[in-house]
């Protein structure tokens, strides 16, 4: 039973990396993956679950629910923080900093929406970041190579920029949330090397790239909805949804509760305004921009995902396959920079929230504690090594279908640029580590 339930895991595995050929969204794929894998450490309990603490062996159904428990407070984190975003999206908040950009010169334009992405992903996160990218640059850009140039680019800058942000990266969430690491901690830590991690590649294709861009005539940066939002409303969204999620850590530090409370926090407050500013207005554009409405544009099956991989995770981890992998990462690999290196590069092929959830099953709190290298270094592995291939992040993903990014191009023209940026961040890394501790 226990090879019985890594050969379920890997199957999952192999529908979700196959979801467009099969056309099965990998949603339910990882959703399936999880129950089954729970189904048969059920039926092989006694066999194989030896779950230890305090209380000594624990039932099966306590063991569900304490993985529960952890998985749920990412989840809410994630509906939270998606909401608030596709309620600025539905206010034309974003439309406010896009509509400053006009230079037609493609090295100084590459440098302004990379830095922009970097930034914004780090408030955001870096799928909603690469969303609104992508966007942008499908209004601006006309020639084909040169969009998808400058789209490449931004993948790269969207996961670097979500590595060092406690709320940018999934990945980094989940590591925030789970205690790993402190919200100024990986601010300090992470940044410089997500800085050259983007400045190798950037400076690179800056060289490369010369001449003006032609652009579309009169184009229109402004929000694609169709109500007409004020622009007194679009600042205070933006605002308001902007300070909503950059507050959750102060607000952690403040009451120790867990970050999905601050979140709800700053939806609830976000939501009681648009309340009041709508309020007297014509029914359907009320209804436009409430948040009702917004729920249904938020990704649910990606919340979906998460949740049937994290549980599907937390089975092997239950069934001890993850100690054992750390054992032979141990034994083969030994350095926490070289077993940080493979995750990364393994996120590239795989997604990163099962890589990190995986790693903080194998390496708990009692071997590296809080704020301790291996944690930083896997926030910025996970985080930017999925730049390697375009289906190696959420943010690479969500480019490659706006835009219709050929894999094979991005492999040839993107991945060296991706790969420079990740080996120069972990040099970095490293060099702080030696000189400065």
């Amino acid at each position: 039973m226990y090879l019985f339930i890594a050969i379920i895991f890997v199957l999952g595995y192999v529908a979700i990396a196959l979801e467009h050929p099969l056309k099965i969204n990998k949603a339910a794929s990882a959703l399936l993956t999880a129950v089954f894998c729970w189904v048969a450490l059920a039926i092989g309990r006694d066999d194989i679950l030896h779950v230890s603490g305090e209380s000594g062996i624990l039932k099966m159904d306590e063991t569900l629910m304490h993985h529960i428990g952890d998985i749920g407070g990412i989840l809410f984190f994630l509906l939270g923080a998606m909401t608030i975003v596709e309620l600025v999206d539905a206010h034309g908040g974003f439309s406010i900093i896009t509509q400053r950009i006009s230079t037609t010169s493609k090295s100084k334009l590459l440098v302004i929406l990379s830095l922009t992405t970097f930034f914004m992903s780090s408030v955001l996160d870096n799928l909603t970041t690469s969303i609104v990218m992508a966007t942008l640059l499908r209004k601006i850009i006309h020639d084909k190579e040169d969009l998808w140039m400058f789209a490449g680019l931004m993948i790269i800058a969207a996961n670097a920029g979500g590595a060092w942000s406690p709320i940018g990266d999934v990945t980094t969430i989940m590591l925030w949330i789970g205690g790993n690491v402190s919200a100024a901690h990986i601010v300090m830590k992470v940044l410089i090397p997500s800085l050259v991690c983007i400045g190798v590649p950037l400076a690179i294709l800056s060289f490369k790239m010369k001449g003006n861009l032609q652009t579309a005539t009169g184009h229109d940066l402004a929000h694609k909805g169709a109500i007409h939002v004020p622009e007194r409303e679009k600042r205070l969204v933006l605002i308001m949804g902007t300070a909503a999620l950059l507050f959750v850590p102060v607000f952690k530090t403040l009451t120790h509760l867990p970050p999905f409370i601050g979140i709800l926090f700053g939806l609830g407050s976000l939501w009681v305004t648009t309340e009041i500013l709508h309020r007297n207005k014509e029914s359907q554009h009320r209804k436009s921009l409430s948040i009702s409405s917004v729920l249904e544009r938020v990704d649910t099956p990606s919340i979906l995902f998460f949740l049937g991989i994290l549980l599907a995770v937390a089975a092997l981890q239950t069934a001890g396959h993850l100690a054992q992998l750390a054992h032979s990462l141990e034994e083969h690999l030994g350095s926490i920079w070289w077993i940080n290196t493979v995750i990364g590069l393994l996120s590239s092929v795989v997604d990163n929230v099962p890589l990190v959830a995986g790693a903080m099953g194998m390496y708990n709190l009692s071997l590296y504690p809080q704020d301790h290298l291996f944690w930083d270094l896997l926030a910025f592995c996970a985080g930017t090594g999925g730049s390697c291939l375009i289906i190696g992040s959420a943010a690479g993903v969500a480019t490659m279908g706006i835009l219709h990014i050929d894999f094979l191009w991005y492999l040839k023209r993107i991945s060296l640029l991706a790969l420079s940026g990740y080996v120069s961040g972990i040099a970095v890394f490293w060099l702080m580590h030696q000189f400065l501790g």
